[in-house]
C-alpha cells in the first residue's frame, strides 16, 4: 500500500507571494526531520513549456538532468533540498491538454465525451500522484501556479479537492498562501483580502488547512485569532512569512513560527526527528559574514529582470559563501556597451561572466566585453552564448578573421566559427527541441577545469542550437585558445580556455543549474575565488 502524503501549496490576493520559497522551505525542514520529500509545479498557463517563453515574461528557464525545460521555481526546489527535478516534477495546462487530446485521437476514452470533468482532471491527479506512486518519497509538495480564482487553476483547484477526499485528510493538506497588507495611511494591517482569498477557495470546495501570511509588519496575536476565527482554521495553523533579507533566511523562520510540526501532525506524522539544519546554517553564517568582496560583471540582455538569470545570481551567494566572500554582482546590458563606453562601464570590476542568450541583440557588446576580460587579464566566465562569443572575440581579433561570426546571428557568413548542430538542421519546430539535459564531458589534463572539477569525466546540463565549429578548432588551438572539455561521443567542444590568461574559461553547458546550497558549482567556485584573488592584488 502506498502511504506517500500530498501537501497542496495555493495562493491568494497577489501574485509572486513566494509560494515556490514557502514549498522549498517546508520541504527542507521536512527532508532535514529524516523524510524523502520532493516538489512538484503545476503551471497553468496553456505552453507546453516555457522552453519558448521570453525571458521577460517569465523568467529563466530551468532545465533538469532528463531534459526538461521548467519553470525557474524548480531551481528553487533543487537549490534547497539537493535532490535532482524531472519531466514528472513541473506539469503544464498544454501538458496536460496535448495528453488529453493524443489519447481522445488514439480512442482510449471509448467514444465518450471529452470533458473537463472528468477527463482533464483525472489527468491532473495521475500527474499529481506520478511522483508519489514511485516509492521514491514520502512526502510530496504539489504547488499550484497563479491565484486562486483565476479562471486557468479551476481545473487544479478541482482536482485537488477531489483528491483530497479520495486520499484523506491524514494523507493530504492544503497550505494557502495570502498576502497581509499593511496600509500605512490606517497605520494598520488588513485581513480582508485573506479573508476573501480564503472564502473564494472555500467556494471550490476546498477548506485551507494552514494560512501562511505574507506581511512586511509582525502579526499580533489579536491578528491571528481574527484569521483563525474567519478562515475557518486553527490558530497555530496561522503562519507568518515576514519578509526576509535573503530567500535562505525562510527556512528557519518556518521553523520558529512551526510550519513544520503544524504540517506533521495533520498528516498525523508522530515519529518525526528533531530537524537537523547544521549544514544549512554553516552556509547562511558564512553568506552573511563575509570577510572580503569583488565586482563581477554580470552582462546579459535580459538585465532589467532579475529572474532572467536567477539560477546565475543563486550559483554566486553559494560561491561566495564558499569563499567566504560577498559577491557584488553589477548586471550590465550588453547593448550599452562599445567601444566608447566599455572602459568606464566595465572598470572597477574584479570579474566577468558574459550570460547565455538567444538571438543577435547585444551581441557586439558581448564580444566587446569578453575582449576587455581578455585584454586586461580579467577572470572570465563565459556560459553558452558567452562561450561562444569568447571564441568568435579570440577569431576576430587574435586569427584576424574580421567577419567570423555564429550562423545564429548570420546566416550568410562566410567565417562560421559557431555553427547550427548537425542534428538541428532538420529540425522545424521550436519547443523542446534543442541539445536539452545532461551531456558527458571529458576534460584536458592539466587545464584549469581539469583542477576545477578534480575529475576527468563530468556529466553538466545543456540548452543549445549552435556549437563551436571544429573546422576552425586548429587555428584557434595553435593561436592559444585550448580546447580542454570533449563530449566523447560526439567530439563537440564544450569548454575551452586560455592558458596564457590568469582566468578564462568558456563553457557550453550551464553550470549553473546544478549549483545548490550543499553543494556549490565548482566552476562558480573557483571563478569567484580568481576574482577574489584579482580583487586583492589590485
Amino acid at each position: 500500500m502506498n502511504t506517500t502524503k500530498y501537501i497542496f501549496v495555493t495562493g491568494g490576493v497577489s501574485s509572486s507571494l513566494g509560494k515556490g520559497i514557502i514549498a522549498a522551505s517546508l520541504a527542507k525542514l521536512l527532508q532535514a526531520r529524516g523524510y524523502r520529500v520532493t516538489i512538484q509545479k503545476l503551471d497553468p498557463y496553456i505552453n507546453v513549456d516555457p522552453g519558448t517563453l521570453n525571458p521577460y515574461e517569465h523568467g529563466e528557464c530551468y532545465v533538469t538532468d532528463d531534459g526538461a525545460e521548467t519553470d525557474l521555481d524548480l531551481g528553487h526546489y533543487e537549490r534547497f533540498l539537493n535532490v535532482s527535478t524531472s519531466q514528472a516534477n513541473n506539469v503544464t495546462t498544454g501538458r496536460i491538454y496535448q495528453s488529453v487530446i493524443q489519447k481522445e485521437r488514439r480512442g482510449e476514452f471509448l467514444g465518450k465525451t471529452v470533458q473537463v470533468i472528468p477527463h482533464i482532471t483525472n489527468e491532473i491527479k495521475e500527474r499529481i500522484q506520478l511522483l508519489g506512486n514511485t516509492g521514491d518519497y514520502d512526502i510530496v509538495i504539489t504547488e499550484i501556479g497563479g491565484t486562486v480564482g483565476d479562471i486557468e487553476s479551476l481545473p487544479y483547484i478541482e482536482s485537488v479537492r477531489q483528491l483530497k477526499w479520495e486520499l484523506g485528510d491524514d494523507n493530504a493538506l492544503v497550505i494557502h498562501l495570502t498576502l497581509v497588507p499593511y496600509l500605512s495611511a490606517a497605520g494598520e494591517l488588513k485581513t480582508k483580502p485573506t479573508q476573501h482569498s480564503v472564502k473564494t477557495l472555500m467556494e471550490s470546495g476546498i477548506r485551507a488547512d494552514i494560512l501562511v501570511c505574507r506581511t512586511e509588519h509582525e502579526l499580533s496575536d489579536d491578528l491571528k485569532t481574527k484569521l483563525a476565527l474567519f478562515c475557518n482554521v486553527k490558530k497555530d495553523a496561522v503562519i507568518q512569512s515576514i519578509d526576509a533579507s535573503t530567500i535562505y533566511d525562510v527556512p528557519n523562520m518556518m521553523l520558529r513560527e512551526g510550519l513544520d510540526t503544524v504540517t506533521l501532525n495533520k498528516l498525523n506524522l508522530k515519529d518525526a526527528k528533531e530537524p537537523d539544519l547544521d549544514r544549512w546554517n554553516q552556509f547562511l553564517q558564512r553568506h552573511k559574514n563575509p570577510k572580503g568582496k569583488v565586482r563581477i560583471g554580470l552582462i546579459g540582455k535580459y538585465v532589467e529582470l532579475q529572474d532572467s538569470y536567477k539560477s546565475i545570481l543563486e550559483s554566486f551567494i553559494h560561491a561566495g559563501a564558499e569563499n567566504e566572500v560577498k559577491v557584488e554582482v553589477v548586471s550590465i546590458h550588453s547593448e550599452h556597451i562599445d567601444t566608447n563606453t566599455i572602459a568606464t562601464t566595465l572598470s572597477g570590476l574584479d570579474g566577468i561572466l558574459v550570460a547565455p542568450g538567444f538571438g543577435e541583440r547585444g551581441i557586439e557588446g558581448k564580444i566587446e566585453a569578453v575582449r576587455y576580460a581578455r585584454e586586461n587579464n580579467l577572470p572570465f566566465l563565459g556560459i553558452c552564448l558567452g562561450m561562444q562569443m569568447a571564441v568568435i572575440e579570440y577569431s576576430r581579433n587574435i586569427l584576424g578573421i574580421k567577419d567570423a561570426n555564429s550562423t545564429e546571428m548570420s546566416e550568410s557568413t562566410q567565417n562560421p566559427v559557431i555553427d547550427l548542430m548537425e542534428d538541428q538542421k532538420s529540425v522545424t519546430n521550436k519547443g523542446g527541441t534543442m541539445r536539452l539535459g545532461a551531456w558527458e564531458c571529458e576534460l584536458k589534463e592539466g587545464s584549469i577545469v581539469g583542477g576545477v572539477y578534480n575529475s576527468k569525466i563530468i556529466e553538466e546540463r545543456h540548452r543549445h542550437r549552435y556549437e563551436y565549429n571544429n573546422d576552425y578548432r586548429e587555428q584557434l588551438e595553435n593561436a592559444g585558445m585550448a580546447a580542454t572539455g570533449i563530449n566523447p561521443d560526439t567530439g563537440l567542444v564544450e569548454i575551452v580556455e586560455i592558458p596564457s590568461h590568469p582566468w578564462f574559461v568558456g563553457v557550453q553547458y550551464h553550470p549553473e543549474y546544478k549549483s545548490t546550497v550543499a553543494n556549490p558549482h565548482p566552476l562558480f567556485v573557483a571563478f569567484v575565488k580568481a576574482a577574489h584573488e584579482h580583487a586583492k592584488k589590485k
